[in-house]
């Protein structure tokens, strides 16, 4: 038996807080034609705390963490992504009463693992660039927001 979780049925995701302060656990929409997502935040930063009394090796203590700036996904640029995309901006914009919107990126059903979730803001969209017989593809940029966590998948999904 392998030990190893394929992609496939992924989705990229997102919510608006009914609570504020309260991460939502259903009602996620899914962002169609997303093709590649970074790792996000894998780089902890360290400090180095090394005292002078010293003499063989450095010390160093955690630091913050660094999602690298704005995380770019890679999507299909197609109609119906854009107006998913429109509509996340809407609902970003029309954000009140402190309340955040949160991103999940979900694993396959079957996987047995927990979602991976952020507030994040999503940036409007550039020209992704174009090559010769290939797909068109766009990059859709969320500025992260808050800490992350990881947690059961949400439910009640709206299909992308």
């Amino acid at each position: 038996m392998a030990n190893a979780v394929s992609t496939a049925g992924m989705n990229l995701l997102y919510c608006v807080e009914a609570v504020a302060g309260t991460r939502p656990t259903s009602g996620y929409t899914i962002v169609p034609g997303c093709k590649a997502i970074p790792a996000l935040f894998n780089d902890p930063n360290t400090l180095q705390s090394t005292p002078l009394s010293a003499t063989k090796n450095h010390t160093y203590i955690d630091g913050l963490g660094d999602s690298g700036g704005a995380i770019s996904v890679t999507v299909n640029d197609y109609p119906a992504f854009r107006t998913k995309w429109a509509a996340c901006l809407t609902a970003y914009g029309n954000l009140a009463d402190g309340k955040q919107m949160w991103f999940e990126v979900a694993y396959p059903e079957g996987s047995n693992l927990d979602s991976f979730y952020f507030p994040g803001k999503p940036l409007a969209l550039g020209f992704g660039g174009a090559e010769v017989d290939s797909v068109l593809e766009n990059n859709a940029n969320i500025l992260p927001q808050g800490d992350y966590l990881f947690a059961a998948a949400s439910t009640a999904t709206i299909s992308g």
